[in-house]
């Protein structure tokens, strides 16, 4: 329980936050934003990726006359259910909107918020937890809400902020340094390795009870340290001597929950087959993997890999990998249909043109598609195998120009 006058104190001071910053761009999401009405709007992704700015920008784009209160401010450690009716007294009502950010710190939140829905008024929630804003959201607030998934800077993004050309030592730059503005202003490694240590041991370690987080944060690195391979949750269990592999499941599941990482399913027409075949790993961030590990000073291929599967990962396709006699990173599907292929390879050269050549076109002969597309770091080209095209595309021009 906090004090009346600590929580005003608290919610007068952060109005100075609510200013937009010059140096701040306007995020891609915001271009076509428009509210939604009737719904609450809940904001998620993984923390320093520019939730709270983004929240700022839609209140002072929308709204004339709006509240904003932020949950992770130390002068209300304590705060819980009861404190809401002060907070709420505090803001007054009858308000265009009220924002609140990392809304999850508190328990039973959502029945606040469904008390401000309920008598008409506009809410924006943010959180860095997916699973949890789902259990609560789907208790107390289903079909009322509305979930707009937030990442780190994507390479337009990266070209606005640092105000660069769209060329390939720009693309260079981004795929070594992410897109997490924290670390793009400052390029102090301890932003993005303190950024990993706090989701472990805050958001995953203390909230579940976890004892033993040394094994925890050496799954953590290892993750992060082998995107773009395949991992089972056996293999894991093995590789980190645990007790059970329903154990790895949950750590792998709370990792995924806070953005940290993304696990991408092998093809397959049988939901149970999917469940169980090895799933590969991406990162949300490039920068939090050459922050965080050693391994990547020569392998700029899987880099541009898992830049890739972040790009498709905000595309409104279900995505999967495909693997028979070979490979094929990425399958698009949508509306229950395989609309693109995607492979990924630095460079094609001839000891590697065969490989990802057939990977592509074994999986354009399964899905019985006329094309593919390989995502290089600078070649552009058109190859003809089997009476079917294969279009190699600058990751330069694939993040900016090209369509899909």
């Amino acid at each position: 329980m906090v004090l009346k006058t600590d929580i005003e104190q608290a919610w007068l001071a952060q109005k100075a936050y609510l200013k937009i910053n010059k140096s701040d761009i306007v995020r891609n999401y915001l271009q076509k934003y428009k509210p939604e009405k009737g719904h609450i709007e809940v904001i998620s992704g993984i923390r320093r990726c520019g939730k709270s700015t983004l929240m700022k920008q839609i209140l002072s784009t929308c709204y004339t006359n709006a509240s904003y209160f932020n949950f992770e401010d130390s002068r209300v450690y304590g705060f819980n259910v009861k404190d809401f009716q002060k907070l709420d007294e505090i803001m007054g009502k009858s308000r265009d909107a009220y924002f609140f950010d990392e809304i999850q710190n508190v328990a039973s939140w959502e029945i606040f918020v469904r008390q401000l829905h309920d008598r008409g008024e506009k809410v924006y929630i943010t959180g860095s937890n997916a699973s949890l804003l789902s259990k609560e959201l789907g208790t107390r607030l289903t079909g009322r809400h509305i979930r707009h998934e937030l990442f780190p800077f994507s390479y337009l993004e990266f070209l606005l902020y640092k105000k660069m050309e769209n060329d390939p030592r720009s693309l260079a730059i981004y795929l070594q340094n992410g897109g997490i503005p924290e670390y793009l202003a400052s390029g102090n490694p301890e932003v993005l390795q303190n950024l990993l240590k706090d989701i472990v041991l805050r958001d995953i370690a203390i909230r579940y009870g976890i004892r033993n987080t040394g094994i925890l944060m050496n799954m953590a690195l290892f993750l992060v340290s082998n995107i773009g391979k395949e991992v089972t949750y056996n293999s894991m269990k093995k590789a980190f001597n645990v007790g059970s592999a329903g154990t790895v499941s949950d750590y792998l599941s709370w990792l995924e929950d806070c953005y940290l990482i993304f696990f991408l399913p092998r093809f397959s027409w049988s939901a149970k087959n999917s469940a169980v075949n090895p799933r590969k790993v991406y990162a949300v961030d490039n920068g939090l993997v050459t922050t965080n590990t050693l391994s990547f000073t020569k392998d700029k291929g899987r880099l541009l890999e898992n830049a890739v599967y972040l790009f498709l990962r905000q595309k409104n396709y279900s995505l999967s990998y495909y693997r028979e006699k070979r490979e094929c990173d990425f399958v698009l599907f949508y509306q229950n249909k395989c609309q693109v292929l995607i492979q990924v390879c630095e460079q094609i050269n001839q000891e590697n043109m065969d490989r990802e050549l057939s990977g592509v076109s074994e999986a354009m002969h399964f899905f019985d598609l006329k094309t593919g597309i390989i995502v290089t770091n600078n070649q552009k080209d058109n190859m003809e195998v089997d009476n079917k095209t294969i279009e190699l595309v600058p990751a330069h021009e694939f993040f900016t120009t090209y369509i899909i």
